[in-house]
């Protein structure tokens, strides 16, 4: 992929989301778990958590819209937060969609450490505009 697809959303840019791959059926990315995305315990913060299942969400919905929609929002996020990722580490995001209709798109991102092991899983409703 020429262009990192998450450098056209400003906070996923600041944040260093890498888009590994991006279609109307599924979103992959990877975050460095870097220190300013860390609680004082030198894990990821749980807001970086659901920052980056929210951007996958989004471009998951961008990506699968119809070209007449003039874009996306965010309307409902759920979190369960099953595991810690170190400072240090890279996770993996991969988000797939439950429900794509007309007016609203709902997608559930598992976000993985190095090991394999869970760090969340996260359902978005993003509405079609």
């Amino acid at each position: 992929m020429s262009e990192n697809m998450a450098d056209r959303m400003p906070f996923s840019k600041l944040m260093g989301v890498k888009v590994v791959a991006a279609g109307p059926d599924e979103v992959v990315a990877t975050l460095e778990v870097r220190p300013d995305l860390c609680t004082a315990g030198h894990i990821l913060h749980g807001g970086a958590i659901m920052a980056f299942a929210d951007a996958l969400g989004a471009l998951g919905t961008v990506l699968s819209m119809p070209r007449d929609a003039k874009g996306t929002t965010t309307i409902e996020s759920k979190t369960n937060f099953l595991g810690a990722a170190k400072e240090g580490t890279t996770v993996t995001g991969t988000a797939t969609p439950i429900h794509k209709g007309g007016r609203t798109s709902v997608w559930q991102t598992k976000i993985t450490r190095e090991d394999g092991k869970n760090v969340a899983l996260v359902t978005q409703t993003q509405l079609i505009l």
